[in-house]
């Protein structure tokens, strides 16, 4: 039975990442998430003057409750979403000019509610370029506090900023939120705010954090789930059977529920206390299914969906429209370059069965790493598939194909 060795948590690095140079002391992290977004993270604090001791397996991160040690850096934000979120957001509780930039693709993205959240907190934030994007200069002074209005419709990753600036504040914040998806992540972070010592509460729209800092611990990274989901889901395709060690009933993270989408499709699934199994059982059942808190996983679903039965659609998911590329479209397309009949609105994606697709097909990735993950399960029952782009894995897992060819082998492919 092949045991899949999932990286790290990028979302759970990110965060503690920021927890850890906000700390006061010294964190230890115990198997983060090596990989392009998180090594960007990284070296984005070490700009700000924080310092980092890397071993093969943990980081030590020295915290600055103060804030970034040097008064003026240029950061440079690669493609990595939360660095070019939650850096901004740090930097502007420490005492200095700070100019951050970002990538091509992470340019495009937007930032515009939270950097108003920010400065109707009275942060002295500039867009260098185009209103809502990087690049963007933060002339900080540290941050008052108070209450907040936010609408994190087209990320959550807003108002985790704003959570993650909340106890780094001199009167702590009052956010209240309009719009929210991907409430899991949410969850994740605020969790991870009280192992760090924080005091954060929700009552209903609202959520409030208290001042106070963050104390240093040892954290460990549990794997990602996101990143997992490749693997469930080729369990279900072939009919074999994956266990991962490390995400079971106490897992952080809402993309496990991945595998609940593929037990309702005829997957068995076994979620233990500290592992999760999925085996196929040569049945994959058409199914209609809101994905909104688990869009991440949206492009696996969609890449599983043609061997499915019956029509497999996904609701709710105007949010991957704006990630690495319109991951809707870009799902749709490659569909459509395989053979499969493909149908999309403006938040929902719905894919025919489809008896055989097209050989020999290669992927557009633009760029987009779960482009590359997601379309490696349907090449398991269609042979011949390329990518225009296979090294962009190098955000999240460098090793992705070495390590789903492994377990192919196992499941017998």
């Amino acid at each position: 039975m092949p045991v899949a060795d999932i990286p790290g948590s990028k979302s759970i690095t990110a965060r503690a990442l920021f927890l850890a140079a906000a700390a006061d002391g010294v964190t230890t992290l115990v198997r983060p998430l090596r990989s392009d977004d998180t090594e960007g993270f990284a070296e984005g604090l070490e700009r700000l003057g924080h310092r980092i001791g890397r071993t093969p397996d943990t980081w030590r991160i020295d915290g600055r409750p103060e804030g970034p040690a040097v008064e003026e850096a240029d950061v440079y934000c690669r493609d990595g979403a939360t660095t070019a979120r939650f850096l901004p957001t740090l930097a502007a509780a420490g005492h200095g000019t700070y100019r951050f930039d970002a990538s091509p693709q992470m340019r495009r993205r937007p930032l515009g509610p939270l950097t108003r959240a920010l400065r109707d907190l009275g942060v002295d934030l500039r867009h260098d370029e185009r209103e809502g994007h990087h690049p963007l200069t933060v002339r900080a002074c540290g941050v008052e506090g108070g209450d907040v209005v936010l609408d994190a419709g087209q990320s959550s990753q807003y108002l985790t900023a704003l959570l993650l600036l909340g106890p780094l504040t001199r009167t702590g914040l009052r956010i209240r939120v309009t719009d929210l998806v991907s409430v899991p992540y949410v969850e994740i972070t605020t969790a991870m705010m009280r192992a760090f010592g924080a005091r954060v509460e929700r009552d209903g729209e609202v959520f409030v954090v208290e001042p106070g800092g963050y104390r240093a611990t040892t954290y460990a990274i549990e794997p990602d789930a996101s990143t997992a989901s490749y693997f469930f889901a080729a369990a279900a395709l072939t009919g074999g059977e994956v266990t991962v060690p490390g995400l079971g009933k106490d897992a952080l993270q809402g993309d496990l529920r991945f595998v609940e989408v593929l037990a309702r499709m005829g997957a068995e699934v076994e979620v233990g206390p500290d592992t999760t199994r999925v085996r196929g059982t040569g049945e994959l059942r058409g199914i209609t299914v809101n994905m909104r808190d688990i869009s991440d996983t949206m492009p696996t679903l969609a890449a599983l969906a043609p061997y499915a039965t019956g029509p497999v659609r996904i609701e709710d998911v105007a949010n991957t429209r704006v990630k690495e590329c319109d991951r809707l479209e870009a799902c749709a397309e490659n569909l459509r370059r395989l053979g499969a009949e493909v149908v999309t609105g403006e938040d929902w994606i719905e894919v025919r069965p489809a008896a055989r697709l097209r050989p020999g097909t290669e992927i557009r990735t633009y760029g987009d790493h779960r482009m590359v993950m997601s379309f490696a399960v349907t090449g398991l029952r269609t042979p011949g598939i390329s990518f225009d782009d296979p090294g962009c894995v190098r955000k999240t897992f460098p090793d992705f194909h070495e390590a789903f060819a492994e377990l192919t082998r196992g499941l017998g492919q």
